[in-house]
């Protein structure tokens, strides 16, 4: 099976669980339920359950102890999307194409709808928990990665640096170590803690890097992308000062560091034993990417 084919299938396998998801949805009143699920099918490359899948496959652990673990990741991805656009935040109209949540249903149905994505992953955690040991840590774990110590952290300090007028490698990453790497992070290290540990700081390595890599690949097609291929507007980092690599290295010192990033990944990837093709090429693919 190529690439581009499992890859595929892996997200059909997760559209399943989010399609069964969300005709289970039956909240009031009428217009949450409806901005939930305009959010979570608003598509989008599922790029956390694949690597999620991807992972698991090739430690060995069966895809249904994922498939919650998967889900609850979503969820707390797409809330974060939600409110990622708010006029107060990123002040994005579009996303994936489409208005943004908030343009459909207003700014306050749309913190409630992120509000609600957040607490009902956790409610799907909880109840993971009941399996085990295991679970218990791996639900912890993704809870810190979405939390005060990782995703939330990362878009406080992103917000607190907009309009800086110096930029620093430091505090730029520490923005993108919080605010993008450790969802991906967690997606890798979830089927290490299920797999009892196996590979754990192998695969947590792999996972920043490849979230360095996402991000900065997202900053330069920020630069050199247009909304035709991105769904997305373009240009706004700049605009508004934000802490992007673009900013501190330069567009071509932010390839130059993808280049360095992608490398890394493959790196790592070889140093773990199994079939670590399609992983390797989900990094190509990652570095390589136009929208």
């Amino acid at each position: 099976m190529n690439f581009d084919d499992k890859y595929n299938l892996y997200v059909e396998e997760f559209n399943s669980v989010l399609a069964d998801f969300c005709s289970s949805l039956d909240c009031r009143p009428q217009i949450l339920c409806d901005s939930l699920k305009y959010s979570l099918n608003l598509g989008g490359k599922r790029i956390r359950p694949v690597l999620m899948f991807a992972v698991g496959d090739l430690l060995g652990v069966e895809k249904r102890k994922l498939m919650n673990f998967a889900l609850a990741l979503e969820l707390i991805h797409t809330y974060s999307l939600i409110h990622d656009d708010l006029p107060e935040m990123d002040n994005d109209d579009f996303r994936r194409g489409k208005p943004s949540n908030h343009k459909v249903f207003g700014v306050g149905n749309a913190v409630l709808a992120g509000d609600g994505l957040l607490n009902t992953a956790y409610s799907v955690l909880l109840k993971e928990c009941k399996n085990g040991s295991d679970y218990i840590s791996a639900a912890e774990f993704l809870c810190d990665c979405a939390g005060i110590y990782g995703m939330i952290a990362g878009q406080s300090a992103d917000l607190l640096h907009e309009g800086d007028t110096g930029y620093n490698e430091t505090t730029l990453d520490f923005i993108y170590e919080n605010k993008t790497c450790k969802l991906l992070i967690c997606a890798v290290v979830v089927p290490s803690i299920l797999s009892g540990g196996r590979c754990y700081s192998e695969l947590k390595a792999f996972g920043r890097d490849l979230g360095l890599l996402f991000q900065i690949t997202d900053d330069i097609l920020d630069v050199e992308g247009s909304f035709e291929e991105l769904g997305k507007s373009t240009g706004k980092d700049n605009e508004e000062k934000k802490y992007t690599s673009v900013n501190v290295y330069g567009l071509d010192g932010a390839k130059l560091r993808a280049d360095v990033l992608a490398q890394r990944c493959r790196t790592l990837l070889e140093g773990i034993d199994g079939d670590g093709e399609f992983l390797t090429q989900l990094v190509d693919f990652i570095r390589s990417r136009n929208r």
